[in-house]
């Protein structure tokens, strides 16, 4: 009897595993729903600065600092800001203003948002810098 049940709660997990696999992988997902153009100025300043020498975006960067794919919401958007605006031992203090700060926000809340990345589509420029 008791083998029974556990091929049962087998079969059922494995049901639900398949449903869940199938659901994910054919939901439509819009890779530009979350650009928008504070979130694209923040991208061309991460860039301009070339914050991906040291940082990764999708663990695709540099390895002196952290991966930054998901700090918007591992970090209070306080310590964020203030990590840009002061620096740290290693890293430089950026003179940006507000409004950039903001911006490059904007852009580290939409890579954490999506959490899906799309390197096909991007290409990798000799300097480091990544276009669509």
């Amino acid at each position: 009897m008791a083998d029974k049940i556990k091929v049962g709660i087998l079969a059922v997990l494995s049901i639900l595993f398949f449903c869940y696999t199938a659901y994910l992988y054919n939901r439509n997902y819009d890779p530009n729903a979350h650009s928008g153009l504070m979130s694209d100025k923040g991208k061309q300043i991460w860039q301009d600065k070339n914050c991906t020498a040291c940082h990764q975006i999708y663990g695709l960067g540099g390895y002196l600092g952290p991966d930054l794919t998901n700090v918007y919401s591992h970090r209070p958007k306080d310590f964020i800001i203030s990590r840009i605006q002061y620096g740290t031992d290693i890293m430089p203090a950026y003179q940006l203003s507000e409004t950039q700060i903001e911006e490059i926000l904007a852009y580290l809340k939409s890579l954490d948002e999506s959490g899906i990345a799309s390197p096909a589509k991007l290409k990798l420029n000799i300097d480091g810098t990544i276009e669509r």
